[in-house]
């Protein structure tokens, strides 16, 4: 069980100067909009015990140099719970972060909607989805921080609704709460690891570490760019290669360079994206954002692997969030192609293959495409960007994999080297057929193929 911070340490956790905005004041019958006998009576007593005059503390702050409004939750005052009252300063803090262009930081930790204020309390909710959505639109990031408990509406909106989600360890995170949970539901799926695990949070986050990460997230997701990134430079010093199978050997050799070490050498400072938030995940598709010489941008890569369908979900979650803060996309393809068992049928690869294909399409940021690998099929072609694709000289790019084409045409397996070279696959055919702007030279190169 994580420890239940109060409102006021949650924002000492963040920041050291912190600001309250105006409250709004809005004038309610006595025992509220229902009528509910004895309710302020509860509200009273909630106020003198937290200090606080509702379930929500909202003001701005700077969180490690970057201006953000802080939204941040009381639990102790009748269970973080949301009412009208709550509706109004959320509906307000939102409408400044807009206003002054800052990051919307809600600091979680809600039962969900409140008891005494009935239908009226729970459609706060869609108050609250309105108020994000507008600022979704305006192109102003949320990342929330859930803690303990965020429960109910409270995670359905604020929580789950955020472009990033980072979570105190520990905390118990999910819609149903323990007390309106099945007698016998596992209580491990509501915490903040099973979160994670599931695609629905991008992180853990110890509390010491909080305002440091926080901090790093703010900064890189408002540095808009409007100028395309460079293509990186090849990590191995290799000529071109002389037959399509060549090709195809070093781009499956296990000693080529991979995803994780092109990200190192442009993009040594990022954070990572997890999860599609439908319920799945898949390491083989690294998303995030890092800091490129002084500019921010994001990464969708895949890590050599057949990439699954959360891979593909996780990467269109990845553009579309880049699209919205316009800053520039660099995408790595390295795939034998879409994993095609029975499972990611059921899990919708030929769906999530197309959502990727149309963020990529829609995208008005720039996006920069370099094959490092393996390029098979649409499955990796998903990934490429329009007329700014490049590839190094250990790789390839094919329609589908050399023995699958052979398979295809009912040749015999000794025939894939040849029809490796028929298909025109090597990165030299690749520009000759006008498929890849270049062939990318190596560190210390001054010339490209």
């Amino acid at each position: 069980m994580a420890e239940r911070l109060t409102a006021r340490q949650a924002i000492a956790l963040v920041c050291d100067d912190f600001h309250e905005l105006p409250q709004p004041m809005r004038q309610s019958p006595a025992d509220g909009p229902l009528g509910w006998q004895g309710y302020d009576a509860s509200r009273a007593r909630a106020a003198e015990r937290t200090g606080e005059q509702e379930s929500v503390v909202c003001g701005t702050a700077d969180v490690e140099g970057t201006r953000a409004v802080l939204i941040a939750f009381e639990f102790g005052f009748l269970g973080g719970s949301l009412g009208e009252r709550t509706g109004d300063r959320l509906e307000s803090a939102y409408a400044h972060a807009r206003e002054h262009r800052l990051p919307v930081v809600p600091l979680v930790a809600t039962g969900g909607s409140r008891m005494q204020e009935g239908m009226l309390a729970l459609t706060q909710l869609q108050r609250v989805a309105r108020q994000s959505a507008l600022t979704r639109a305006a192109g102003v990031p949320q990342i929330a921080v859930v803690r303990d408990p965020t429960t109910g509406g409270g995670w359905a909106t604020l929580g789950a609704g955020a472009d990033v989600i980072l979570a105190l360890p520990g905390a118990q995170v999910g819609f149903a709460g323990s007390r309106v949970r099945p007698p016998d539901a596992d209580p491990a799926a509501y915490t903040a690891q099973a979160q994670v695990a599931a695609g629905s949070a991008d992180a853990v986050v110890p509390p010491e570490e909080l305002r440091a990460t926080l901090g790093l997230w703010l900064r890189l997701l408002t540095r808009p760019s409007k100028a395309a990134v460079a293509p990186p430079r090849a990590l191995s010093a290799l000529g071109l290669p002389a037959t399509g199978w060549d090709a195809v050997r070093r781009a499956r050799s296990p000693e080529r360079p991979r995803a994780e070490r092109y990200l190192d050498a442009c993009l040594p400072r990022r954070v990572s994206l997890h999860g599609d938030r439908c319920g799945g995940t898949d390491d083989g598709m690294l998303c995030g954002f890092g800091d490129h010489e002084g500019r921010t941008v994001a990464y969708a890569a895949q890590t050599g692997t057949a990439t699954r369908p959360a891979g593909y979900r996780t990467a269109a979650r990845l553009i579309r969030l880049a699209d919205r803060l316009g800053i520039p996309v660099l995408t790595l393809v390295d795939t034998p192609g879409a994993a095609n068992d029975a499972e990611a049928e059921r899990q919708g690869a030929g769906a999530a293959i197309a959502e990727l294909f149309v963020a990529v399409a829609d995208a008005r940021t720039p996006i920069t495409t370099l094959v490092i690998g393996e390029g098979g099929s649409g499955g990796a072609l998903a990934l490429a960007a329009p007329g700014n694709t490049w590839v190094t000289p250990d790789s390839y790019f094919s329609v589908i994999a050399p023995e699958l084409a052979a398979a295809i045409l009912k040749r015999p397996p000794d025939q894939a080297p040849a029809t490796a070279e028929q298909l025109r696959i090597r990165p030299q055919d690749l520009v000759e057929l006008g498929v890849v702007q270049g062939v990318v030279p190596a560190a210390g190169d001054p010339g490209a193929a």
